[in-house]
């Protein structure tokens, strides 16, 4: 019996030596902390400058940095540069940087890597998604010294500081470019890197153990998923699946709020959903039928059936929170008497026909939009597509949408803090007609091209915010966007997550985040 127990004792003794051992060289990825976040959408690209989305943009900023970044108070940091001035135009701008980092496949970051990542915005022939912006308002970029860049703009752009730490600047590897791998392959600066990147399941970011910036503070992985379903996002929630849910389906923020093992995290947002109108199909190109489509349109009605109260009626093409926003504006009730006399007025006392091509996670926003506007005569056809061949047809020039009898496109759009100018620009002005930017019903009105551009180089801020109200009165009258409401920024996590913020428009910030 003594024997026995002797035996057994070593066999414990030796099973225990080897649970230590295969604990001591296990994968690293068996022990690691992974913060789990679910979107609504995958993302578009592994290239910051070759994508607008918010979602996008959210998975991409572990990996990437820019010159400057917008920290949680909203104020502007320095980043890849530590130092910057103007002359007293506002037309050239000095950078010093950082010296000593490296992109995450080892090429060095310096003004060489600087000139080459805003030369490819400038190059019209690479055709980058992000690019119209910047070439709007910069002439040049040149390296003074291996430490030093000096951009030249065309003109004064109060905004402009701002627009750097936006995707389009953020700073990825020029090898890697020139590779042609970036698109699938994200290669930054940022305290993460890219891990894994599987197609329409998951990408997984691990820390950069060479941050210039030290030991990244988060955890030691992100993962990113995306359904477009409300309920998955709210069960992956429940059960654990999933830290974070950006954004949370309003339907489901009462509920998860009451639930102690969760925080609803909600803030003043800045993304304005809308519906553009394609001015150059008819009877669309009749402002008073787009006008008519405007009052036909119950937005109070949105926001109670959609948001559940957590967005505000639209009144203007900007939200809320963006410098230079009218509240005193009030362009359209809901007068479906007013939407058919219109109508009446256009040609068309009987109504017509037209299509829209909405994402799933917009496809209810058109389902209550087909039944109100049919009480004005109006039969739209909702039609659903998945986000990249949404993406396609949206971004189709004139000719594409014609072919396809594309009426409208519902969608959003948020410049957040970022300033007016990049909430006009790319929806409205005439130059930004897709796919050259976001004037997805290639709107021109040289009357708001006019306004916008003085308005962007107006450096006195109150004569700028004078000049944007003007912008705002113009857009309600023609009325080139069917304007819907403005969200409130909902996401939930568990409870024990910490460190996550929203930037407002959506945009949720986890490098610093972590799980207890």
């Amino acid at each position: 019996m003594e024997i026995i127990r002797k035996r057994f004792i070593r066999t414990r003794q030796f099973a225990l030596r080897c649970a230590v051992a295969g604990a001591l060289f296990a994968p690293l990825s068996a022990f690691a902390s992974t913060l789990t976040i679910m979107q609504t959408e995958a993302p578009r690209s592994m290239d910051p400058g070759d994508q607008t989305a918010t979602f996008t943009a959210a998975v991409l900023d572990p990996m990437y940095e820019g010159l400057l970044v917008r920290a949680k108070d909203l104020s502007l940091q320095p980043a890849l540069a530590t130092e910057w001035s103007s002359d007293d135009a506002g037309i050239v701008w000095t950078f010093k940087l950082r010296q000593g980092v490296k992109f995450h496949d080892g090429t060095p970051f310096d003004a060489d890597a600087v000139v080459k990542n805003f030369a490819r915005h400038l190059d019209t022939k690479r055709g980058l998604a992000a690019s119209g912006r910047l070439r709007t308002f910069i002439d040049s970029v040149t390296a003074v010294d291996p430490s030093t860049v000096q951009f030249k703009l065309k003109k004064p752009y109060p905004a402009f500081l701002a627009l750097l730490t936006t995707g389009a600047c953020w700073m990825v590897s020029p090898t890697a470019d020139a590779a042609g791998t970036i698109g699938s392959k994200a290669v930054g600066t940022g305290p993460y890197k890219l891990q894994e990147y599987k197609s329409g399941e998951y990408v997984l970011e691990t820390k950069n153990a060479d941050w210039w910036g030290g030991a990244p503070k988060g955890a030691d992985e992100i993962k990113w998923t995306w359904t477009a379903e409300p309920s998955v996002m709210n069960m992956a929630l429940q059960t654990g699946d999933a830290d974070i849910v950006n954004p949370l389906p309003a339907a489901f923020a009462k509920q998860l709020a009451a639930n102690p093992d969760m925080v609803v995290n909600k803030s003043d947002g800045s993304a304005v959903f809308w519906v553009s109108l394609n001015t150059k199909l008819k009877p669309l190109d009749d402002v008073r039928v787009r006008q008519a489509l405007n009052y036909a349109t119950d937005r109070e009605g949105l926001v109670k059936a959609i948001m559940q109260g957590n967005a505000t009626p639209a009144n203007s093409p900007l939200a809320p929170v963006t410098p230079g926003y009218d509240k005193t504006l009030a362009p359209y009730t809901y007068d479906i008497d007013k939407a058919k006399k219109l109508l009446a007025d256009a040609g068309y006392p009987d109504g017509f026909a037209m299509t829209t091509i909405v994402q799933e996670p917009e496809a209810r926003i058109g389902e209550l939009l087909q039944a109100m506007w049919a009480k004005a005569g109006v039969k739209l056809d909702v039609q659903r597509m998945e986000s990249g061949v949404w993406s396609k047809a949206a971004f189709a020039d004139p000719a594409g949408k014609a072919a396809a009898n594309t009426g409208s496109v519902i969608a959003s759009w948020s410049s957040g803090v970022n300033g007016a100018d990049l909430q006009f620009r790319p929806l409205y002005y005439s130059a930004s007609a897709s796919p050259a930017s976001a004037n997805l019903g290639f709107f021109n009105d040289p009357k708001l091209d006019e306004l916008i551009d003085k308005a962007a180089s107006t450096l006195d801020e109150k004569a700028r915010n004078a000049i944007y109200v003007d912008a705002q009165k113009e857009v309600n009258e023609q009325a080139p966007h069917v304007l819907l409401y403005t969200t409130q920024d909902l996401y939930a996590a568990r409870k024990n997550v910490k460190g996550a913020w929203v930037i407002p428009g959506g945009q949720v910030v986890v490098e610093e985040a972590t799980k207890d």
